[in-house]
């Protein structure tokens, strides 16, 4: 009995493993099973950016509690890194990658050590009074575009030693995409169960037990809040390349409020929450669009039903309409005894 529990045991893992294999393998094999059309690609690109984009603000508000809005900033600071760095100097994708880690890392350690001493509304208005500046630099400075942004990006290249890939396309990018929003999400599923992630749960679940503990909060939540940014930045680095042109529309509240969304619909600290929201909005707005300004409307009337009706969000309701509809087969159940 011991060697087959044993066994059992061991068998788990590598079942678990090889789904995880298979359903990735899939996944990256969507656009293909789709039609391996253009629209194709570029819907899953786009699907796989944004998702990317969701998660930096998806750590602060799942574990720090906080609602961030000013995450558009990292947003467009990766996109402006790439697209002036590739342009002006002519730089590949890894040296542009590492330019967009090192600004958000420096603005969120700035704008943390300002902000993260405020709690709730005042750290939200204060995040988005960040982003409103840096969107005025942005349009008014023309050393990096100004009101024009900056056109003409070339396509992404990284060199490998031995070879160079290039996204020159749609196609092309995709794997640069997906392989962007797997390292994202193996990094979220870590931090979650990291001391950093767990430490940062305490914090905003119960101060004063982690007080007593000796846990100093504010570098507990500049940690997370700084870790956030190029997560967020990397997908406005990689979105620079996708649309070859920056500008200040990246500052747009359509950004702010996609990933508010995206994090809230289906719920939040779940590890594929943001990138199934994204999924559902992005196949709205192209499937069943009704023009540019009521996609908009649409995705800040579901991000206020949500928050108002469904905190929990889809999980939350599901698991609501589950627990009823159970009840009702048990009180059904109960008149025929």
């Amino acid at each position: 009995m011991t060697a087959i529990g044993s066994t059992s045991s061991m068998a788990k893992p590598l079942l678990r493993a090889t789904g995880v294999v298979l359903l990735t393998a899939m996944a990256f094999l969507l656009p293909r099973l789709l039609g391996g059309t253009s629209i194709a690609y570029s819907t899953l690109t786009t699907i796989a950016i944004f998702a990317v984009m969701c998660y930096g603000v998806d750590i602060v508000l799942s574990y720090l509690g906080e609602v961030s809005l000013g995450h558009t900033l990292f947003w467009a600071a990766g996109g402006y890194a790439a697209a002036n760095l590739s342009v002006k100097y002519e730089l590949n994708g890894w040296a542009t990658a590492i330019a967009a880690i090192a600004i958000c890392i420096a603005a969120a350690t700035f704008l943390g050590a300002v902000t993260l001493r405020t709690r709730e509304f005042v750290f939200s208005l204060v995040t988005y009074a960040a982003a409103v500046v840096a969107y005025e630099i942005a349009f008014n400075w023309d050393a990096i575009g100004g009101s024009d942004g900056v056109v003409g990006i070339s396509a992404l290249m990284l060199p490998f030693g031995f070879a160079t890939y290039s996204g020159g396309t749609q196609e092309d990018l995709w794997p640069i995409a997906f392989i962007l929003l797997l390292l994202t999400l193996i990094f979220i599923a870590r931090f979650r169960r990291s001391r950093l992630g767990i430490t940062a749960l305490m914090v905003q679940m119960n101060p004063a037990l982690a007080t007593s503990l000796g846990i100093d909060q504010q570098k507990v939540r500049l940690a997370v809040f700084v870790i956030s940014a190029p997560v967020t930045g990397l997908a406005g680095w990689l979105y620079a390349y996708q649309r070859a042109y920056v500008g200040p529309d990246m500052f747009e509240t359509y950004f702010l409020v996609m990933m508010l969304t995206a994090v809230v619909l289906v719920g939040r600290r779940i590890l594929l929450g943001p990138l199934i929201g994204v999924g559902i909005l992005i196949t709205q707005q192209n499937l069943l669009s009704l023009g540019g300004d009521w996609n908009k409307i649409i995705l800040g009337s579901v991000l206020a039903v949500v928050l108002i009706f469904w905190p929990t969000g889809l999980v939350g309701l599901f698991s609501r309409f589950g627990k009823n509809a159970t009840s009702a087969v048990r009180e059904a159940a109960n008149k025929f005894k």
